[in-house]
C-alpha cells in the first residue's frame, strides 16, 4: 500500500492535532478523516476501511484507566487485525507506547513531531515494515567512538527502541541506572542519532565539580573575575551550543548549585563570572545519575522544579544482572576487542568460562565485565578460555556480597578475607599472619569461596 492511495483515521482528543494532521496529510494521502472521540471509532470502522490509524494513547475519556490508547488498541485489532495502527504518544507515555509494540501497533511517533518523519513512520507502516519491540535491529546501537551498546534482552531492546524515538527530539532525557550499565554510552548514542549529531557533545562530570569550580567550568569566566582567571574562558554550555551537553551524576550536585543550573535551563542563557552580559544558548540535555529516582524526590537534597526540567523523558538502564541473556553477548564482544589489541585472535569461551560468567552477580555491571574479559585475554595462555582466566576482583566481591544483605557466617568471613587482603595489597603471606592463619589454610578459604 503506497501512501497516495491510502485511507486514514486520526483519532485525538486535542482539536489542534487534528487540525494540523489533517493539513499535512490532505495532499499526500487519498482521504483522512478525524475523529476526537475514541468511542466513535469503531463504528467508523465498521462503516469505512482505513488502511491505516493514528492513535493517541491518552483521552478524557469514558475509560479512564491511564491505558486508554492501549485499550482502543486492543479493539482495534480484535476487529480489523490488518488495519496499521500508529500510536502518538506524549513524552511521559513512552514505556506505554512500547508496551504497545508488543500488542501489535505498528509503531509509535512522539509528540510534538518532525511532519517528514511522520509521514515517513506512515509510509513504513503501510508497507508493512512493523517497527517491534522483538525487532533484532534493536540489538546493538553505536555512538560515534564506534563504541556499541548490546543486548539481546527484552530489557535493552526497550532501551534501543526509546533511542530511536527519542533521539530525533530535543526531549531533555535522565538516563538512571546503576554504575557501569552504559549511561555514558546511551547519552553518546542519543546525540548521535539525533538532528544535532554534526554539532558539539560536551560531557562535564558534574557530581566532581567545586563550589568554587561550578560556575566558572559551566558557564565560564571573564580574564581576573578570580585570582587565577588569567584568560577569558569559555563555558561548558557555551562549547556545547547548537549541540548536546551531557551532565553525568546530576544527583550529586548541592542544592546552591541546582539553583543556578535551573536559572539556565529556564532562561537558556548563561552569564559568565565577571561579566554583566547573558549568552543565549541553545542545547540539548541529557542527565545521568546512578541515584534512585525516589531519592532525587527527597527536597532536601534535590529541588523538585530542577526533576521536572531535566526529566522530560526518563530512561531506566537495567543492571547486568537483570539481562542474564546478554553477558555471553557481551563477553563475546570484548573477547573480539581485545583479542584484536593484544594480538590473540580466535578466542573462545569454554564451559566452564561460560557457567562462571553466568553464575556471576556484576555489582560492577558492563564495566566489570570488561575489565575482567581484557583481563583474561591478557593472561590466557590458549584461545580457549576456561573458568581458571577469568579473575573476579576482591572489590567487587566484597560489594556483592555486602549488597546481599545477609550476615551469615560465612559471608562475615569472606569479607574478613577480602579485606585482609586488599589491606596487604594481595600479599598472602601477610593477609594470613593477620587472619591467623597458615598460607595454606588461606588458600583452602580462597578456593571455597571462589576468591
Amino acid at each position: 500500500m503506497t501512501l497516495k492511495n491510502a485511507k486514514i483515521l486520526v483519532v485525538d482528543d486535542d482539536t489542534d492535532v487534528l487540525t494540523a494532521v489533517r493539513l499535512l496529510l490532505k495532499t499526500e494521502v487519498k482521504e483522512v478523516v478525524t475523529e476526537k472521540n475514541p468511542e466513535n471509532m469503531l463504528q467508523l470502522l465498521s462503516r469505512t476501511h482505513f488502511d491505516l490509524v493514528l492513535l493517541d494513547m491518552n483521552f478524557n475519556s469514558s475509560i479512564n484507566t491511564g491505558n486508554e490508547g492501549l485499550f482502543w488498541l486492543k479493539k482495534i485489532k480484535s476487529t480489523k487485525p490488518t488495519t496499521a495502527v500508529v500510536m502518538i504518544t506524549a513524552y511521559g507515555d513512552i514505556d506505554l507506547a512500547v508496551r504497545s509494540l508488543k500488542e501489535e501497533a505498528a509503531d509509535f511517533m512522539i509528540k510534538p513531531w518532525n511532519n517528514q518523519k511522520l509521514l515517513e513512520v506512515i509510509s513504513e507502516a503501510l508497507s508493512g515494515k512493523k517497527m517491534s519491540a522483538e525487532n533484532k535491529n534493536t540489538g546493538q546501537v553505536k555512538n560515534q567512538g564506534g563504541q556499541q551498546l548490546l543486548g539481546d534482552s527484552d530489557a535493552m531492546k526497550d532501551v534501543f527502541l526509546k533511542i530511536e524515538k527519542i533521539a530525533p527530539t530535543d526531549a531533555n532525557v535522565l538516563i538512571l541506572g546503576e554504575n557501569g550499565t552504559g549511561k555514558d554510552l546511551i547519552a553518546q548514542a542519543i546525540h548521535h542519532k539525533s538532528l544535532r549529531k554534526d554539532k558539539p557533545f560536551v560531557k562535564v562530570d558534574a557530581g566532581a565539580l567545586t563550589e568554587s569550580l561550578f560556575e566558572s567550568e559551566l558557564f565560564g569566566h571573564k580574564k581576573g573575575a578570580f585570582t587565577d582567571a588569567r584568560a577569558d574562558r569559555v563555558g561548558r554550555f557555551e562549547a556545547a551550543n547548537g549541540g548536546t551537553i551531557f551532565l553525568d551524576e546530576i544527583g550529586n550536585i548541592s542544592l546552591q548549585q541546582q539553583a543556578k543550573l535551573l536559572s539556565v535551563l529556564q532562561n537558556r542563557q548563561v552569564m559568565k563570572l565577571g561579566s554583566n552580559e547573558q549568552v543565549p544558548i541553545d542545547i540539548r540535555l541529557i542527565c545521568a545519575t546512578n541515584m534512585p529516582l525516589q531519592e532525587l524526590a527527597d527536597e532536601s537534597k534535590f529541588r523538585k522544579d530542577l526533576i521536572y526540567r531535566i526529566n522530560t523523558v526518563e530512561l531506566m538502564v537495567p543492571p547486568l544482572r537483570n539481562r542474564k541473556q546478554d553477558i555471553m553477548l557481551l563477553s563475546n564482544y570484548y573477547a573480539a576487542v581485545y583479542g584484536k589489541k593484544y594480538l590473540k585472535s580466535k578466542l573462545s569461551f569454554g564451559k566452564s568460562a561460560e557457567d562462571k560468567l553466568m553464575a556471576h552477580g556484576f555489582p560492577g555491571n558492563v564495566r566489570e565485565l570488561q575489565y575482567i574479559i581484557e583481563r583474561a585475554v591478557i593472561m590466557a595462555d590458549d584461545s580457549r578460555l576456561a573458568a581458571d582466566d577469568l579473575i573476579f576482583s576482591p572489590i567487587e566481591k566484597k560489594e556483592e556480597i555486602a549488597a546481599s544483605g545477609m550476615m551469615k557466617l560465612s559471608n562475615v568471613e569472606k569479607i574478613t578475607i577480602i579485606n585482609a587482603i586488599e589491606k596487604h595489597q594481595g600479599n598472602i603471606t601477610q593477609a594470613a599472619k593477620e587472619l591467623g592463619l597458615t598460607r595454606t589454610a588461606l588458600y583452602r578459604r580462597l578456593s571455597k569461596y571462589d576468591l
